[in-house]
């Protein structure tokens, strides 16, 4: 009882992240909101230069149009070099870069990102989770840093 307690407060005070909506299509036609796949763009808050894209559905309908759809645990990641790589502090071995909420409560989606360090690689998983339960399904990518900028660590 007190995993699930301390789950919910964590998910009610997780902050949203801010993304840039890159476009989308519909897969689904429906008179009061269509299904669709949407793209959205996060800038790595802790390295400069490095952008991930994440694919999604979003439910349309009543329930999508007032916010309270369940959405589905598809998502699909694509992190690139988009400029000059810049550590802004060090890093983890592990940690949430991104975190947004897929239900009014009960469902998250994490982007980890994880250092390699003998390859000097960023890796990017995303997946979903709920308060009880979550999703295996997942989806990985990399990024890697040139050798001669080594990715610092924190102690």
């Amino acid at each position: 009882m007190k995993a699930l307690l301390l789950a919910l407060v964590s998910a009610l005070w997780m902050l949203p992240v801010a993304a840039e909506d890159i476009g989308g299509v519909n897969t689904e036609w429906k008179l009061t909101g269509s299904h669709k796949l949407v793209v959205e763009a996060f800038d790595d808050p802790k390295v400069e230069g490095v952008a991930c894209y994440v694919a999604k559905p979003e439910r349309g309908g009543i329930a999508g149009a007032f916010g309270v759809a369940e959405e589905l645990s598809d998502v699909s990641i694509a992190c690139r070099q988009v400029g000059p790589i810049r550590f802004l502090e060090p890093l983890p071995r592990q940690e949430d870069a991104f975190s947004q909420r897929r239900s009014i409560i009960f469902k998250t989606l994490h982007v980890v990102r994880i250092v390699d360090v003998s390859r000097n690689t960023l890796v990017y998983l995303t997946y979903t989770d709920k308060v009880i339960s979550g999703s295996p399904q997942n989806s990985v990518t990399a990024v890697t840093v040139d050798r001669a900028t080594p990715i610092p660590l924190e102690k």
